[in-house]
């Protein structure tokens, strides 16, 4: 089985329809990305994917909420007037590097790059989700950035320009709390009041009571 796979190979190996695979995949529920308009999938990514759902159940969390308070708080949540890709992605490694579940602020870097090199983490409207599972976290952490003006450089599945980064770093073998805490950060930011009101706030904590649904 390649690296990299299309929707017909996933199909395939989840014995479900490429019309579900694609579903799931614009639901931001299966990790993947576009190359361009065409899907691609890491076979890593979508055998945590399936071992998590197969093998775990589903843990307790808020009702609308990304995020508990010791993932995101509120020191971990910048506003910015404007910056391009590579400073955002490189100012939100800080602010994880500062939390005690991450030892290795350059392994975390690198793995971070390494994840936008593959493809692009604009999942859409105005969203941008960096994210890595990497050995030297101890626990998932979040991060989020929130810039007034649109991040240049920094690619999304419908085009549209992202303003909103939340970048998530996790333990190696956390896929059930990493696969959950992306689908809900889709979830949650697609809806569209929820995304102006955050993008229009000044505040963190404001910001932090969005995202976490107090």
């Amino acid at each position: 089985m390649h690296e990299i796979m299309t929707i017909e190979e996933v199909a395939a190996y989840l014995r479900v329809s490429e019309r579900t695979v694609y579903d799931w995949a614009q639901k931001g529920d299966l990790p993947g990305g576009k190359l361009g308009t065409t899907w691609r999938f890491k076979r890593e990514d979508v055998e945590n994917w399936v071992n998590s759902r197969l093998s775990s159940k589903p843990a307790a969390v808020k009702t609308g909420g990304v995020a508990d308070g010791s993932t995101l708080t509120t020191e971990r949540i910048i506003i910015l007037d404007e910056a391009d890709k590579d400073t955002v992605l490189r100012r939100l490694v800080d602010l994880l590097a500062e939390s005690n579940s991450v030892r290795d602020r350059d392994a975390l870097l690198k793995g971070i790059l390494a994840r936008e090199e593959l493809m692009s983490t604009g999942i859409g409207f105005g969203v941008g989700v960096p994210h890595v599972r990497i050995d030297s976290v101890s626990d998932l952490v979040m991060a989020v950035a929130v810039c007034k003006k649109p991040i240049s450089g920094y690619a999304s599945l419908d085009n549209k320009p992202v303003q909103i980064v939340c970048m998530l770093a996790a333990r190696s073998d956390q896929h059930a709390k990493y696969i959950r805490t992306l689908s809900a950060v889709s979830s949650r930011l697609k809806d569209a009041d929820t995304r102006e009101q955050i993008i229009a706030s000044s505040d963190p904590a404001f910001i932090h009571s969005q995202l976490v649904g107090e």
